[in-house]
C-alpha cells in the first residue's frame, strides 16, 4: 500500500483559492453597484471589504493548516496572492464591463469628475479639459485593468501588513 502524505498548503495555494472567491464575489458586488448607479454611494466600498475579510480567512486558514503556526513573511505572502488574484479579476471585469456592458458609465463617471473640479472654481477650462483627457486615458480601455491591479495591490499590501502583524503566530525556533 502506497503512502500517500498530503503535503502542507503554500501560501500560493491558499492565497490563490480565497483571491479567486474574493475576487467572484467582488465582481458580482461592483456588477450590482453599477448595474444600479450606485457608485458615488458608499456601498461601492463594501468589495474592499471583502477583500480585507478573504485576506484574513486565507491567512486563519493557512496557520490553522500549519498546526497553528505562520510567520509574518508567509501571512503577508497569502494576503498579497489573494490581493493580486482579486485585483486582476476586478481589473478584467471592469474593462469588460465599461467596453462592452455598459459604456455609458464612462461618460457618467468623466461628467461627475467635471462638475466637481467646475465647482470648486480652481482651475481654469483649459486645465480641467486637458484633466478630462488625461483622465479617460485610465479609466478606458485596458489600461483600466492595470491601473485596477496597482491600486488593489497597494490597498491589499497596507491590509496584509497590518493583518499579518496580528495573525502571525512563528514557530518556535528551538524545538
Amino acid at each position: 500500500m502506497e503512502n500517500h502524505a498530503i503535503s502542507p498548503a503554500t501560501p500560493t495555494s491558499v492565497g490563490l483559492r480565497y483571491g479567486l472567491l474574493a475576487g467572484l464575489l467582488g465582481v458580482l458586488i461592483s456588477f450590482g453597484v453599477n448595474a444600479l448607479q450606485l457608485e458615488a454611494t458608499p456601498v461601492r466600498f463594501v468589495s474592499w471589504v471583502v477583500l480585507a475579510l478573504s485576506i484574513v480567512l486565507a491567512q486563519r486558514d493557512f496557520k490553522r493548516q500549519h498546526a497553528g503556526f505562520i510567520d509574518y513573511g508567509q501571512a503577508l505572502g497569502v494576503g498579497m496572492v489573494v490581493t493580486l488574484v482579486y485585483g486582476v479579476l476586478s481589473g478584467i471585469f471592469a474593462y469588460i464591463y465599461a467596453n462592452f456592458i455598459d459604456p455609458e458609465i464612462v461618460v457618467r463617471a468623466m461628467e461627475k469628475a467635471r462638475t466637481e473640479m467646475e465647482a470648486k472654481g480652481s482651475l481654469s477650462d483649459a486645465q480641467i479639459d486637458q484633466a478630462m483627457a488625461l483622465s479617460a486615458k485610465f479609466i478606458s480601455g485596458p489600461f483600466i485593468i492595470a491601473v485596477i491591479v496597482i491600486l488593489s495591490l497597494l490597498t491589499g499590501l497596507l491590509i496584509s501588513l497590518i493583518s499579518s502583524f496580528v495573525v502571525k503566530n512563528s514557530k518556535p525556533e528551538f524545538e
